[in-house]
């Protein structure tokens, strides 16, 4: 087994802990390698205090290039393209806008996503090829309030001790195996 995939599976196994313990929305896979394609899956485990979800809207972090949402059945999608802080090439062209924030919004309360029910929102895009940690805040808007998740550590803080912690990616020092980073 290459470092990689131990890698990613000691932070899964952790992760996978966390996430029973605490319902914010979080990634599905916390780990990936540098410079490398990642399908990032946002999980959403509730709504609002007994609301259902209506709305899920992810910042895309700065060095988090390409990204793309998916579309979802019963839902519209829209995103907010701005100038990047860090500007990027890929395939020969220079980036110097991208997509700085995805919304999905239920087309209906029929669409809508009842608090006991979970769900999954779906983006992709390419990872920073310096390793480190980035954090995705995502606000959960809900029939009646809402529920902001982006608070995001300080040095040397735990983010399970955070109220409404960020949902968080750590871009390891590997290489991806298999495929071309885009």
């Amino acid at each position: 087994m290459n470092r990689f995939a131990m890698q990613l599976i000691a932070v899964c196994a952790l992760s996978m802990g966390a996430s029973a313990a605490f319902s914010h929305v979080t990634l599905e896979d916390q780990a990936a390698a540098a410079g490398a394609g990642y399908r990032g899956v946002l999980r959403v485990g509730h709504g609002c205090a007994g609301a259902p979800t209506t709305s899920i809207t992810v910042t895309i972090p700065a060095g988090f290039n390409g990204a793309q949402p998916l579309v979802k059945a019963g839902w519209t999608v829209s995103t907010k393209v701005g100038k990047l802080d860090q500007p990027y090439e890929m395939h020969g062209t220079k980036y110097t806008e991208g997509v700085q924030e995805i919304t999905w919004t239920a087309k209906g309360a029929e669409n809508a996503l009842p608090d006991a029910f979970a769900d999954e929102f779906v983006f992709r895009g390419t990872t920073p090829k310096m390793p480190g940690t980035l954090w995705f805040k995502v606000v959960q808007a809900c029939d009646k309030g809402t529920n902001a998740w982006v608070e995001i550590p300080a040095a040397g803080q735990d983010a399970h001790s955070l109220k409404s912690p960020a949902a968080r990616l750590d871009v390891l020092d590997v290489q991806a195996s298999g495929g071309h980073a885009h």
